[in-house]
């Protein structure tokens, strides 16, 4: 299920223009070399894109930011291994840039210069072999005509100098906009010879368990980044490295018939998500909806957690409010939401929680559900944990760092209580038995620590949503109430409130503090 999600998000991003399609990499272009037809670099040119920032002692500055760029797909190798439409300019020119003398050098210790450019040289007048247009033209005849030893002087070069180890991009002279790595037929050539190229080079081929095609199959799944807790270097979700898992000479992933296709799809787009991730203890959570409303994901993470970047403090507290006193009221419909939040909400909507161990990245919980419905249930969740008429959500965190003592710094929240708990809030069904005799084991054991050291104020509202949350589900129409309830006539109400009296007036007459 979770590769599939992944596929089909992927598919959408890809038809909305917000991931990279296979086979492309992006770039960061500083320079933009500007040829002419025949092949004569006429200039280079900034490429970068001026932006404000603001300093550490409050000044803005302008620096500049270099323009992100789709290319053929571009490796980086400690050998020597130029790219189609390469942007390094040791490749591109062949050349050093002496930075003590400021001047360029053809030669160096190890030649790589010469060797990088001449397996530039190489790779793309075979890759652009009968193809025409005019900018692809002139980079045929720039292949041809540059000569490394003879472009030491070089005018337009040395104005670049120091800047010199950067990235590049070329244009036809007097058109910034007729790029090589934009032009339609060597991109449409690219696409072709790399999908050619992986279907000769595979050799083990099958039905993909994802698409159901008969496509290359994947040996090994690129790794993951960004999982709290998982290695520098990525980690693998799919991953067979036994003896004992070798069946029908079928090798590591080849066991779990994945297709290339599919396992570049899910691991990009995983990492993707990643980026704006959200921490549960040592659990890393993402989610994604089959939308193009982005503000869906924003939402989430601003009931789970209470961030926002596109709201103010004001603007997060009445959003908020809003959705509290509409679930207080039963008043979370389709129709509201779509007026009041501008949200669909029968979007199917995906969490997943994913956490490293040993030897790969192992799943907590993915879960699927109607935005409306989540929506709905979290916001009910943080109804029940209000303790007082001025709303104050607790976020999930909070919850969490609840269940372990204040004074270590190394106890954990197990992940499948943390599953557990993300299910009840998501669902709308009870909490977990554990947290509510967790809890109640912490504050007893807690009781020697001052209430302004640790916050029992949340202690007490999680409590008292797990007691009316089971009652509810339980049938029990009874609820324990923000606020005193002069009308309850529990016995244990009763004595809960007798108790609370007593103690007052002891704290009162008492000028030190009570045990």
């Amino acid at each position: 299920m979770l590769i599939k999600a992944l596929n089909e998000y992927y598919d959408f991003l890809a038809k909305n223009n917000k991931v990279l399609p296979k086979g492309f990499s992006k770039a960061d272009i500083n320079y933009l070399i500007c040829l002419s037809p025949n092949g004569n670099v006429d200039r280079i040119i900034d490429y970068t894109i001026d932006s404000e920032k603001i300093d550490k002692k409050g000044k803005v500055k302008t620096i500049k930011i270099p323009r992100s760029e789709m290319f053929p797909k571009q490796e980086q190798f400690s050998g020597i291994k130029a790219n189609i439409v390469d942007y390094r300019a040791l490749y591109i020119f062949g050349l050093n840039f002496d930075k003590v003398n400021g001047v360029f050098v053809s030669s160096d210790a190890t030649d790589k210069a010469k060797k990088s450019h001449n397996d530039f040289i190489e790779k793309n007048i075979k890759f652009i072999e009968g193809l025409d247009s005019p900018i692809i033209n002139a980079f045929r005849e720039f292949l041809k005509n540059w000569n490394p030893l003879k472009e030491t002087d070089n005018l337009v070069l040395n104005q670049i100098g120091k800047d010199y180890d950067k990235k590049y991009a070329f244009c036809l002279s007097g058109h910034p906009d007729i790029l090589l790595h934009k032009d339609e037929i060597l991109l449409n050539h690219w696409r072709n010879l790399n999908c050619n190229e992986e279907i000769q080079s595979n050799e083990h081929m099958g039905q993909c368990c994802i698409t159901g095609e008969i496509l290359p199959i994947a040996r090994l799944h690129s790794k993951i980044m960004g999982v709290k807790g998982g290695k520098s270097t990525g980690m693998a979700i799919v991953s067979f490295n036994s003896d004992a898992e070798t069946s029908y000479g079928k090798e590591q992933s080849y066991n779990s018939n994945v297709s290339e296709l599919a396992m570049e799809k899910y691991t990009e787009v995983l990492n993707l998500l990643l980026k704006k991730s959200i921490i549960l203890d040592d659990v890393t959570v993402v989610f994604w909806a089959l939308n193009n409303e982005i503000e869906k994901e924003n939402i989430l993470d601003l009931l789970l957690n209470f961030n926002s970047e596109t709201m103010d403090a004001e603007e997060t507290r009445k959003m908020i409010a809003d959705l509290l006193k509409d679930a207080k009221s039963g008043n979370i419909t389709h129709s509201r939401l779509n007026s009041k939040f501008n949200i669909d909400s029968n979007v199917m909507f995906y969490i997943l929680g994913i956490k490293p161990n040993a030897a790969r990245i192992s799943v907590k919980f993915l879960y699927k559900q109607a935005f409306g419905k989540i929506l709905n249930n979290i916001a009910m969740h943080q109804q029940d944990l209000q303790i007082s008429e001025d709303i104050k959500p607790i976020a999930l965190y909070e919850i969490t760092r609840e269940l372990v003592s204040p004074k270590s710094s190394t106890d954990k929240v197990s992940p499948a209580l943390i599953s557990k708990i993300f299910e009840s809030i998501l669902y709308g069904t009870r909490y977990p038995e554990y947290l509510l005799s967790t809890l109640v084991r912490r504050v007893k054991t807690d009781s020697d620590i001052k209430p302004t050291g640790f916050r029992f104020a949340n202690r007490a509202a999680i409590i008292k949503a797990c007691i009316n949350r089971n009652d509810r589900k339980s049938g029990k129409k009874e609820d324990l109430q923000v606020s005193l309830d002069k009308e309850n006539c529990n016995e244990g109400y009763l004595c809960g409130r007798l108790f609370a009296t007593l103690e007052q007036l002891q704290r009162n007459s008492s000028k030190s503090e009570l045990n």
